[in-house]
């Protein structure tokens, strides 16, 4: 290139190639790649660290010339496309420019974005493959409304900040860049200049769909192949298989310590495919649920401190294992419910705490944004795109994966503005109140726009309060959600359990208080991993007595749970009485199984599962007082419970618990029906490790009154033991 066509080139003012120089250029397209001036075409170029830039048309390289700033080259430049032929101190590279690409996003995605109703944002921000102009790359997209400028930065450009700054478009506060022939599997980050000009912590991408492996807390840009599903025939039945009348008996997982490999080693999601969902099977759960698997940066948080509401964790595999996971557990008749984490985020500092130098996820006030009780921020529900990036995420597991449900996290830290505050620590509503409406709002929208999208898909709130209409339609005034968590019959339950036996009828509302309330909402009865940490001690550790006696009290406990109202939880290592507390650094300690006692438990959860499913008087009803009925509810004395299971059209079934190391003959009780009560279960046989004391198969009803029912039998009462019974004909 001539001096004199140099020359007539625009020279840079000097605050432009300041700016440029610093990394501050809020609009690179405003000065970089081609360009028209008044004597025809020209090219700018900044790439800071090359030591010579050609550029090519038609098979001609022209060298560029060095200006200044340094690493910026300028040269004419013919009508047509180019390409950089780059010089770098550790080879060269070749590649379209980024600079010379128009604007990306269409008007409508960021209309949607603006309204807070672009339920794909996965689609439309983060990192997607992409062919622009006929050129293979990657497309980054990145909201942050307050930032003076928002680079990429990656192992493919030295994690420099001033190579690939991006376009803002307008003032819809989403930036934007294609950055040709990158491809999937780079590590990226986003590099923020502040509005006062400051530079934060380099930032992982909010809507990234892969990360790297902790503690590592880069991005990662994903592969374009998706997963070929083989679950049509579960998808075509998910409907029925999750309705408030269906059998449902769900396993919880925390996936890092079900069980490890040979070497000791996390499983991934294809080892869990192939031994967990054969296992979920045979011990006849209706759905595994996945502790927090979205990408969280502490393992000890469990999950429940997650930065990456699109990612599954890269501590079990690539996110298309997990879609592999879901489909092997579809292919055998297995739902799959993922713990989702809507209420706070970690305020780590690659993650979205001040994002772009201002809290816009988060509060700016601590009173309202700062949870103290798990140093963690709390998301702005009041702001509708929060609300959107918050509602996209929920769609993504459903709809990218297939997953079936989600189980939301700490609803009630959601709802409460004084939620875990002392007075004068929390702001009241707009009309003085505690209620948080901002996240009334919030949660009433998600569980509307997941009933739209996908109706047939669960949401489970873990909510701990007597807020009213957790499970009603949100139309109605309600929340939306599917079921809730009976936080309060597990309370209750688990207090009665742990008393010593002889001093349970003091106590025996305990047991049957939750009937009060049990159809005031669609409940699921959890025995959750809440109850096997933090020194509470297992659930057979929790049992009162001897060993013989632990044993017979959770073998008792788990027969009246699973034939009391409400869908069942279990989590993992209940069903083989796990000793311990559980820990999530180890696995489930699987070799108890050769000891009788903790094998028979394990077959009694099977069977209870197998009953459970077989039975419809045991679930149908579960929303209808119709279906439930005590026969004996106040024999404090001898601490013996009864009740009658019922539903149109089957054949009804007799609970009797007996919860003291007595056993008891000739104990009368009142049924609905004369004839033959066929005994379905006995938690203590002997192939359960019990004491193998029974009624012989079962016992005959006569028409004698008794309690209020038309008929009455006498059976035998194990110790510390529950019956089912069965009416035949």
């Amino acid at each position: 290139m001539t001096d004199a066509a140099i020359a007539r080139i625009p020279v840079l003012d000097l605050a432009t190639a300041a700016a440029l120089a610093a990394g501050r250029l809020s609009e690179p397209f405003a000065v970089l790649g081609p360009r028209q001036g008044p004597s025809g075409r020209y090219l700018r170029v900044f790439l800071p660290g090359a030591l010579a830039v050609s550029a090519s048309q038609g098979g001609v390289m022209q060298q560029l010339h060095a200006s200044e700033p340094q690493g910026l080259f300028v040269g004419a430049l013919d009508e047509g496309p180019y390409l950089l032929a780059i010089r770098w101190p550790g080879g060269e590279q070749t590649t379209e420019d980024p600079y010379a690409f128009g604007p990306l996003l269409g008007e409508l995605d960021l209309h949607l974005i603006g309204e807070g109703r672009h339920f794909e944002l996965a689609h439309a921000l983060g990192s997607n493959l992409a062919t622009v102009d006929g050129v293979r790359g990657v497309r980054f997209a990145v909201w942050a409304p307050n930032a003076r400028r928002v680079s990429i930065v990656g192992t493919f450009n030295s994690w420099d900040g001033r190579r690939h700054m991006m376009r803002r478009r307008g003032e819809s506060g989403v930036w934007e860049l294609f950055v040709p022939r990158l491809g999937s599997g780079e590590l990226y980050k986003y590099e923020v200049v502040d509005r006062d000009g400051g530079v934060l912590p380099q930032k992982a991408d909010p809507v990234a769909r892969a990360a790297e492996l902790p503690p590592g807390t880069a991005s990662i840009v994903p592969r374009d192949a998706s997963h070929l599903w083989g679950d049509a025939e579960w998808m075509a039945t998910r409907a029925e298989r999750q309705s408030v009348v269906a059998p449902i008996s769900i396993y919880e997982i925390h996936p890092g310590s079900w069980v490890r490999d040979t070497e000791g080693g996390v499983l991934d999601w294809r080892g869990l495919a192939e031994r967990l969902v054969p296992y979920a099977k045979a011990m006849g759960f209706t759905h595994v649920e996945m502790m927090p698997i979205a990408e969280h940066p502490f393992t000890g948080s469990w999950g429940y401190q997650p930065l990456g509401l699109f990612a599954p964790s890269r501590r079990f595999g690539e996110p298309e294992d997990f879609a592999l996971f879901v489909d092997a557990c579809h292919r055998e008749g297995i739902g799959v419910i993922v713990d989702w984490v809507p209420a706070h985020f970690p305020s780590d500092a690659h993650g979205l705490g001040r994002f772009d130098g201002t809290a816009f996820y988060e509060h700016e006030d601590p009173s309202e944004g700062f949870h103290k009780d798990w140093n963690t921020l709390i998301y702005n529900f009041g702001r509708r795109e929060v609300a959107n990036f918050l509602i996209a995420s929920a769609l993504h597991w459903i709809e990218h994966f297939h997953v079936d449900g989600l189980r939301v996290d700490a609803v009630a830290s959601m709802l409460y503005r004084d939620y875990s505050r002392e007075p004068g620590e929390w702001r009241p509503n707009i009309h003085g109140g505690r209620e948080n409406l901002e996240a009334v709002a919030f949660v009433r929208q998600l569980n509307a726009v997941v009933g739209e999208r996908q109706p047939d898909v669960i949401t489970i709130a873990e909510e701990s309060t007597a807020w009213p209409g957790v499970t009603r339609r949100s139309a109605e005034g309600g929340l939306g959600f599917s079921f809730k968590w009976n936080m309060g019959w597990m309370h209750d339950t688990l207090h009665y359990l742990q008393r010593d036996p002889l001093y349970r009828s003091h106590h025996h509302d305990e047991m049957t208080f939750g009937l009060v309330y049990a159809f005031s909402e669609n409940f699921v009865l959890p025995l959750s991993h809440d109850e096997v940490v933090h020194g509470k001690g297992s659930l057979l550790a929790k049992m009162p007595g001897d060993d013989w006696q632990k044993f017979a009290g959770l073998r008792a406990y788990f027969a009246f749970m699973w034939t009391h109202p409400g869908k069942k939880l279990l989590f993992m290592g209940g069903e083989i009485a796990q000793r311990r507390e559980w820990d999530h650094d180890g696995e489930i300690d699987w070799d108890l199984l050769a000891d009788d006692r903790h094998h028979g438990m394990q077959a009694l959860i099977r069977d209870l599962n197998g009953i459970y499913r077989e039975q419809p008087v045991l679930y149908a009803t579960d929303a209808s007082p119709d279906g439930f009925r005590w026969v004996i509810q106040d024999d404090r004395q001898n601490s013996v419970y009864a009740f009658i299971r019922s539903a149109p059209g089957h054949a009804p079934v007799l609970v009797i618990a007996n919860m003291t190391p007595m056993a008891r003959s000739n104990y009368r009780v009142g049924v609905p029906h004369a004839g033959y009560w066929r005994e379905i279960l006995n938690s203590d046989a002997s192939h359960y490790g019990g004491s193998g004391i029974g009624n012989e198969g079962g016992v005959s009803a006569l028409a004698e009154a008794y309690g209020g029912e038309p008929a009455s039998l006498e059976v035998v009462l194990p110790p510390l033991a529950a019956l089912v019974f069965r009416l035949e004909g």
